[in-house]
């Protein structure tokens, strides 16, 4: 019982672990436990995460040099890498999936500012591998009709959020941040496939890279942005926080609220952990009670084939990507033991046992040293 629940769990997208730990709660108690289930689960790491946000502005705002962090970028990279190969593993195992990632690494590297990018990759690699059943074919037994009304409040909240972002955006509300913090966020928890990774990538995207663009600078100049460095302290050092990696929106939340006083950058956590976890459990709600009549259809098994192969070719361009902020050749930056942080990352984790809040411990010894 409890491996249908990973299994129906992984093909939602959201954090499949909070998911399956909602899902349980769900089993056992109802709503009520489910939700109570929720809260002691993201609680910890969140208030960790939350609380990082402000320990870095408090070294900030004293001038402290912190070159304890300056070897956690490579290490983050490192992790990507990983993500990405053992993603390749489970989700490309034939030709068209090859073609799929390979497509989806070229396209999401030359286009990575554009934030519809990714979303639109994902419905077609999901109806590129609709296109033939030899590889799924549709069971003998008819599956009913599936009542699609009950996700009405997923889709309320997904659609207006977007709706009042961009009117926000457009009209240039004077505290329109938090409500463009909300859209990103629940937009990120809404079409999340492959787990805490490709939510980091994607708010590399979103957060860090699109807000350099020329375009959006001209027209959006209050747009939601992060500092790189603070990207990647934020990215490395949830690894070692135990709990979901998803907890990494409480500190973008304070982060991109900080410039505003405690009281906005408590507010900004909290929007962040709120909006991130809101999809996953609204999703698993919903779609639990028709999860015996919804794998009867081969159209979504043969769906999430092609999504899953494009969220690898994501998960690779985003490791190149990142790659360019990082010094490697010049090795008065430390270009040399970047490329020993990065490879030694993958290798502890491809090869070894070493659990990851060891290896960021000893990244941070490393830039301590």
């Amino acid at each position: 019982e409890l491996l249908d629940y990973n299994a129906f769990c992984n093909m939602l997208p959201g954090a499949s672990s909070t998911q399956v730990l909602t899902l349980i709660g769900y089993k056992r108690g109802g709503v009520p436990l489910a939700v109570l289930t929720l809260l002691i689960w993201i609680l910890p790491a969140s208030l960790l995460m939350g609380a990082l946000s402000f320990l870095l502005r408090y070294f900030n705002n004293r001038e402290m040099q912190h070159q304890v962090f300056m070897y956690i970028a490579p290490m983050t990279i490192g992790f990507l890498a990983y993500a990405s190969t053992v993603a390749f593993k489970m989700a490309v195992h034939n030709t068209i999936t090859r073609v799929i990632m390979v497509a989806s690494a070229a396209l999401s590297f030359a286009f990575f500012k554009i934030p519809w990018m990714i979303p639109l990759l994902i419905v077609v690699g999901g109806l590129v591998t609709n296109l033939s059943d030899r590889r799924i074919p549709q069971g003998e037994e008819k599956p009913r009709k599936i009542k699609w009304a009950n996700i009405w409040l997923f889709a309320f909240i997904f659609l207006a959020a977007g709706i009042l972002s961009e009117q926000a955006r457009k009209n240039d509300w004077p505290n329109r941040r938090p409500i463009n913090l909300f859209e990103n966020t629940y937009r990120f928890g809404s079409i999340v496939f492959g787990g805490g990774q490709v939510l980091v990538a994607m708010m590399y995207e979103q957060f860090v890279i699109r807000p350099e663009s020329e375009k959006v600078m001209q027209k959006n100049p209050n747009v939601v942005r992060v500092e790189r460095d603070e990207f990647y302290t934020g990215a490395g050092i949830v690894r070692a926080i135990p709990g979901p990696v998803f907890s990494i929106s409480s500190y973008m939340g304070g982060i991109v609220m900080s410039d505003r006083g405690a009281g906005w950058q408590v507010m900004g956590c909290i929007i962040g952990t709120v909006a991130i976890f809101l999809p996953s459990a609204l999703l698993v709600l919903f779609f639990f009670p028709v999860w015996n009549n919804l794998k009867k259809y081969a159209i979504v098994f043969r769906a999430l084939e092609g999504i899953n192969a494009t969220v690898v070719g994501f998960l690779v361009a985003s490791t190149l990507y990142m790659l360019k902020d990082i010094p490697l050749t010049e090795w008065t930056d430390h270009g040399w033991m970047n490329i020993v942080v990065i490879a030694g990352t993958w290798l502890a984790l491809t090869f070894t046992k070493l659990p990851s809040p060891l290896i960021v411990v000893i990244c941070l010894v490393l830039g301590a040293l």
